[in-house]
C-alpha cells in the first residue's frame, strides 16, 4: 500500500520560508540538497514523519502563480485557542477562527494562515477525524 511521504512547493526565499514553517509548525531542516539549478529543503517535526518539501528554483525573481488548482496544507494542533494566540503573537497574521458542522453533527474547529509565497494552511483543533 502506498504511504504519503511529502507535498511539495515552490518558494522564492529559501530563508523568509524556512523562518515561517520553523516560527509556525515547528518543523526543522530534515535535509538539504542543492543542485545547480534548485535547491531541495525537507522539512519536518517529531509528530510525523510526513516532511514539506520547499523547492527553491534559482533564478526566480517574480511571484509563483498559485491558480486556481492549488487548495492548502492542513496541520493539526491539541490548544486551537492557543495556537492562534501564538501566531498572532508572532506576527504571522491568523485568520479568524471558524467552525464547520457536518449533515450528522461533528464538527471542525479551524483557521487559516498563510506563508510567505501565499500558501494556505489550515489549522485544524485535534478532534473528530482530525486527530
Amino acid at each position: 500500500m502506498a504511504k504519503l511521504i511529502h507535498s511539495m512547493i515552490r518558494v522564492l526565499d529559501e530563508a523568509r520560508s524556512v523562518e515561517f514553517y520553523r516560527t509556525a509548525f515547528g518543523l526543522e531542516i530534515a535535509d538539504r540538497i542543492d543542485f545547480d539549478s534548485f535547491t531541495l529543503i525537507y522539512m519536518k517535526n517529531a509528530e510525523t514523519d510526513f516532511e514539506l518539501e520547499l523547492t527553491v528554483n534559482k533564478g526566480q525573481s517574480g511571484a509563483y502563480d498559485l491558480g486556481n488548482g492549488y487548495g492548502h496544507l492542513a496541520v493539526s494542533v491539541s490548544g486551537l485557542e492557543a495556537e492562534h494566540d501564538r501566531l498572532k503573537a508572532a506576527g504571522l497574521s491568523p485568520k479568524d477562527i471558524k467552525e464547520l458542522k457536518t449533515p450528522d453533527g461533528n464538527a471542525a474547529r479551524f483557521f487559516f494562515i498563510e506563508d510567505p509565497d501565499g500558501y494556505k494552511i489550515e489549522v485544524l483543533e485535534r478532534s473528530w477525524r482530525f486527530a
